[in-house]
């Protein structure tokens, strides 16, 4: 798989922190290794919004992945929920419905992005450097 230049926080020049939330345990895999080649660190994972806020609000994560279609609590509720608690959360709703209404909504509640799935590591990744700003840096490649 293809290494990305590290993204880092600006402030503590550590990894930026993730939390991956789906209820396939294969896509959850998938978006750990896609974050762990841009030297991110998973800070957490979840099955569904409702441990989805649990989750954040024990992790804090610096971004939420979170997919639209899961049981118990559907992403968009659980991003609204996430995002009411903690105004400055940033969460990037990842899914494979990508109907227009449900890309307005997700955005009207408090997502800040979509990414389609199945998920190319270089669209995310450049996804996450937009949603992250300048609260984000990108690390020099080894040798710079």
């Amino acid at each position: 798989m293809e290494l990305f230049p590290a993204l880092l926080r600006a402030d503590t020049m550590n990894p930026v922190t993730y939390l991956v939330v789906d209820d396939s345990v294969f896509a959850r895999k998938n978006l750990a290794r896609i974050i762990e080649s841009y030297g991110g660190n998973l800070a957490g994972e979840a099955a569904d919004g409702v441990a989805a806020i649990e989750e954040y609000d024990r992790t804090l994560a610096d971004i939420v992945l979170m997919d639209i279609t899961m049981p118990q609590m559907e992403g968009i509720e659980a991003a609204e929920r996430i995002v009411r608690q903690h105004p400055d959360a940033r969460v990037i709703m990842v899914s494979s419905v990508g109907y227009q209404e449900n890309i307005v909504a997700a955005l009207q509640k408090g997502a800040r992005h979509f990414v389609q799935k199945p998920v190319k590591p270089e669209m995310l990744y450049e996804v996450i450097k937009y949603v992250l700003g300048d609260s984000a840096i990108t690390a020099p490649a080894a040798g710079e």
